[in-house]
């Protein structure tokens, strides 16, 4: 493999200290254990964000902290979820006194570590929610995951809880913010090539130069099928059309279209699957009210997309539309 990185071993630490240094104005990075918080510390008497998962996906999660956003992120080993006693911290710095809410991906690991460290911050009196993401509409069950995996669609709900949580909702509104978002958004990828875990030093999967992996997951697990590589518009019209199904878009609605690159691909090609999810949204009597395209949500350096179709209201909009200004996500 080639990676701009000294040991394997290190390569969290030391990106998450550069993250830091960089962005010294948005954040503040605990080395041990090893989380990002809000510079400045809790906003007294906002409900505090916190999420986390592996490494290996950036800007997730540590990208997203700052106004509008997380309060907290924590990030764990590559492709591994953090450990209570990383998350627990992180759950504390974000708590000013009106509740926590935690964003998980579902993920294994990430939800039964979520659900430890909430339990070991209630027992210190920080009044924890949990909301769990699983926009990921390839399969239902996988290795990784009891039900539908979490991935790109973690982006709209941490930014419109965020915003809710920025105005001053309590915790129960917040959540419930949340669990909106997670309940009207749906998200679907593919794999053109694998991805390299720096501490395994070989691909995590094999996918042939001329095939693709039709509902890949952002860690490598296997999607719906394997076929052979077809022009842009062809794999956009796969990814979009189970999302739509999926959610029951119908004529008149206003959606949220997220094209999100998977580490590997530039924006050139992002935009040209944006331009055929368009169109065919379009042509159902989708309107859409608001996009981003980027890599947002990755996979190391594979290359690869995902596209997110989020259903809006008057409230998500204008919470999507609200001031953010984090590393990764500002307006």
């Amino acid at each position: 493999m080639k990676k701009l990185i000294n040991d394997p071993q290190d390569v969290v630490a030391e990106s998450v200290e550069g993250f830091g240094l960089a962005h010294a104005d948005l954040v503040a990075v605990h080395a041990d254990p090893l989380f990002v918080a809000r510079a400045g510390g809790a906003v007294s008497g906002k409900v505090g964000l916190v999420s986390g998962g592996g490494s290996g996906h950036e800007p997730l999660h540590a990208g997203f902290v700052g106004v509008g956003m997380l309060d907290a992120a924590v990030p764990g080993a590559m492709f591994t979820s953090p450990v209570p006693d990383a998350i627990t911290p992180a759950i504390q710095a974000a708590d000013s006194g009106a509740g926590v809410l935690a964003i998980v991906k579902n993920y294994t690991g990430d939800v039964l570590n979520f659900e430890t460290a909430a339990e070991l911050a209630d027992a210190e009196g920080v009044t924890v929610r949990t909301v769990v993401v699983n926009d990921d509409v390839a399969v239902e069950d996988s290795t990784w995951t009891a039900g539908r995996r979490g991935v790109a669609g973690t982006v709209m709900v941490e930014k419109i809880a965020g915003a809710a949580a920025e105005r001053g909702d309590d915790l129960d509104a917040v959540a419930a913010v949340a669990e909106k978002v997670v309940a009207n958004v749906r998200s679907m990828g593919v794999a053109l090539t694998a991805c390299t875990v720096p501490h395994a030093g070989r691909p995590s999967f094999d996918l042939p130069d001329d095939e693709m992996e039709i509902g890949i997951g952002i860690h490598g697990e296997p999607g719906r099928h394997r076929v052979p590589l077809q022009p842009a518009d062809a794999v956009t019209e796969a990814l979009l059309t189970p999302v739509v199904e999926d959610l029951g878009l119908s004529g008149g609605e206003q959606v949220l279209l997220f094209v999100n690159g998977m580490g590997g691909t530039p924006a050139s090609e992002l935009y040209i699957v944006y331009r055929k999810a368009r169109a065919l949204l379009e042509a159902r009597g989708v309107s859409v009210a608001r996009s981003l395209v980027g890599s947002y949500v990755t996979s190391l350096e594979m290359q690869g997309a995902s596209v997110t179709v989020l259903r809006l209201d008057e409230e998500t909009t204008a919470l999507w539309d609200a001031p953010v200004h984090t590393a990764a996500l500002r307006w």
